[in-house]
């Protein structure tokens, strides 16, 4: 190790005095080990301060804060403005890294230097808790890991899962850090890296393992509701769709909510796409239903394919590439 770590591992904290012990040790056994780990207590009220003491007087690469109550992108933030690492990696107080998590990725980053960060495949534990969604969501996620995949599928959700996230710290820099924003701070981060030109990958491997529980921030946050998603995408998404009228492949509930959103945001809704012959020819917040068959007379639109079925996403993107758009610059998924 050199007198600068190689990695800073960001790791807000508040109340986790359960779970902190097994995060911690999972760190402490990396086969990587030029890192710091940068502990910020966010105020707890348990005994998280004093059980990170311990640790800190266990091993000089962890270092800890506390500060008042104030919210995860503070603490973050807080974590960032002291790190010495060129590499920033995040890490959440009741999850696990497996042994190799850093040494594979910044062998990965290494290897490729074009990469602004990358995250790893996860696994939610325990398994007995974690529902159907999840098991689809982590299968779905899972699948993303070259750069183009995660571009593609950037606005159905948040392709790489944040506590898994390496990041080079000139990228972070160049935008803006962590920031409050009326949705999630991660998906607000990804979304501000990848529409500025920086490229993203996984390591096809999993190793985190991300703790399933009710009362998850993404379970009880309003930042973290449907509502809130959809208002984040449609914001980044003005840059793909570059002052043009937005066709919506998909007349039904996520087709409506896109719609609603675009309009409250400046766009302009032109068409609905949509198969079932009775909604073609109706109209929906003022914009007609048309035909596949008819997307040659919305030439100038830029298409979203609205749906939540994701067999559903891949035919909508199978035609529109037949009809010779190209997906990012014509058209993208959402959901």
């Amino acid at each position: 190790m050199g007198e600068r770590p190689h990695v800073s591992i960001l790791l807000p904290c508040y109340n986790a005095a359960l779970t902190i012990d097994q995060a911690v040790d999972s760190l402490l056994g990396q086969t990587f080990a030029d890192f710091e780990i940068l502990a910020i207590d966010d105020g707890s009220t348990d005994a998280t301060a004093s059980k990170l003491r311990s640790w800190a007087a266990r091993d000089k690469r962890i270092v800890t804060r506390t500060i008042d109550r104030a919210g995860i992108v503070t603490a973050l933030n807080t974590a960032v403005s002291t790190a010495q690492g060129e590499l920033l990696v995040r890490m959440d107080a009741d999850d696990i890294s497996a042994p190799t998590r850093l040494e594979e990725q910044v062998k990965l980053l290494d290897g490729l230097p074009a990469l602004a960060g990358c995250g790893t495949q996860m696994r939610y534990f325990p398994r007995d808790i974690v529902r159907d969604g999840a098991r689809r969501y982590e299968a779905w996620i899972n699948g993303l890991t070259a750069p183009a995949q995660i571009e593609r599928d950037l606005f159905v959700e948040c392709p790489i899962p944040h506590p898994t996230l390496a990041l080079r710290r000139t990228a972070l820099a160049e935008v803006g850090g962590y920031r409050e924003a009326q949705w999630p701070e991660d998906y607000d981060l990804v979304l501000r890296l990848c529409t500025s030109g920086h490229r993203l990958g996984k390591v096809p491997r999993v190793l985190f393992y991300w703790r399933e529980s009710v009362d998850r921030l993404s379970r009880t946050d309003p930042r973290y509701s449907d509502g809130a998603f959809r208002k984040c995408k449609v914001h980044y998404l003005a840059g793909r769709i570059s002052g043009r009228p937005v066709a919506i492949c998909g007349a039904g509930p996520v087709g409506k909510a896109f719609a609603r959103e675009l309009t409250s945001q400046g766009h302009t809704v032109t068409a609905f796409v949509d198969l079932d012959p009775r909604k073609i020819g109706q109209r929906i917040h003022g914009a007609p239903v048309v035909s596949p068959a008819r997307i040659s007379i919305l030439a100038d639109a830029y298409f979203l394919a609205a749906v939540a079925s994701e067999k559903a996403r891949e035919e909508i993107r199978r035609y529109l590439t037949e009809c010779g758009l190209e997906e990012t610059r014509d058209f993208c998924a959402v959901a």
